[in-house]
């Protein structure tokens, strides 16, 4: 009798087993992200989302590849080595000029990670007072020349206000130029900035952002091929980078012990960068008006391209959240 019951009840027990037992999870996308300078702070949620595990969330494996340079970045997703890069508006100039890829992201708005520094005893306290003197950037054609001509503009000085000295992107040298008076003022990353600060070299006189507006200074790309064949990867990329952006706007400890790890500078430092930086990403990766201007006009100055753009052409908006 009892043999003949449990027969009868082993394939309902069988069943029931079945029904809670596990069901694998589905395998996570591998997706490796390129991007052109990883510690900038417009860069730094591809790595923090990765160490949040908010990627994963998204069933994406990410891995990232540094290419140290937009122009490498770009390079390496028209060879088609990386579907998805993370960089600056400025990149956006190399799909005007042919590259297949497109912008699908403004996910920083300003420049606050750049500042204008000065010597750490300089008399000089406002930008106002920067007028005729010298004020180091980079390299002529750079970025930091851009801002150079924006704060002309800003204070409504005109052309050749400042005089204009290029001291390379060493800190280094910056420093030495800045102890040396060889300049003025530089203008440079705000974390390096505040290392030289913590050394009384010097101070931090004014974030880029105090002068120049929206900028699209952080942007994700895709290529054409990604578009084409993995949208839905794109999407869920953009999705991942958004929440990341948003933890980080409430989540400071967090944040500056992660960017602190992947920068190696101090969490002091980082500290007081994640409160300059504020309000720099953008709630929906949406492109605007004014960050579109600002860089077709940087386009020109900085003769990356001989005329404007259409710059509609550059940027899609079909991979965002739509509600």
């Amino acid at each position: 009798m009892q043999p003949t019951l449990w027969r009868g009840a082993f394939p309902s027990l069988l069943l029931a087993a079945l029904a809670v037992a596990p069901v694998p999870a589905p395998a996570a996308t591998a997706l490796v992200v390129g991007t052109s300078h990883q510690t900038a702070d417009a860069e730094l949620p591809a790595t923090v989302g990765i160490e949040l595990g908010i990627f994963e969330k998204q069933g994406l494996d990410v891995k990232i590849t540094d290419f140290g340079g937009g122009s490498r970045l770009i390079q390496a997703m028209t060879a088609g080595s990386i579907g998805i890069g993370v960089g600056a508006g400025s990149e956006m100039a190399l799909v005007a000029k042919g590259a297949p890829v497109l912008a699908v992201c403004e996910d920083a708005s300003s420049l606050p990670y750049f500042s204008v520094g000065v010597p750490y005893a300089s008399p000089v306290r406002s930008l106002e007072q920067l007028k005729g003197k010298k004020v180091g950037i980079t390299a002529a054609g750079s970025l930091t020349a851009w801002l150079a001509r924006e704060l002309e503009r800003h204070e409504g000085w005109g052309p050749d206000a400042i005089d204009i000295v290029a001291t390379g992107g060493n800190p280094g040298a910056v420093a030495a130029a800045l102890r040396t008076d060889l300049v003025d003022a530089n203008i440079g990353s705000t974390m390096e900035i505040e290392d030289m600060q913590a050394h009384q070299i010097a101070r931090v006189l004014a974030p880029a952002s105090s002068f120049v507006g929206r900028t699209a200074a952080g942007v994700i790309f895709a290529s054409n091929d990604m578009m084409k064949q993995n949208p839905d990867t794109i999407r869920r990329y953009i999705a991942a980078y958004l929440e990341t952006t948003r933890y980080m706007s409430t989540h400071k400890d967090e944040t500056v012990a992660i960017e602190s790890r992947v920068t190696h500078y101090s969490a002091s430092i980082v500290g007081a960068e994640y409160d300059i930086d504020q309000g720099m990403f953008t709630k929906d990766c949406r492109f605007d008006a004014e960050s579109l201007a600002s860089l077709e006009r940087s386009f020109i100055e900085l003769q990356l391209l001989p005329a404007a753009p259409d710059m509609s052409k550059l940027y899609t908006a079909a991979y965002v959240p739509q509600d």
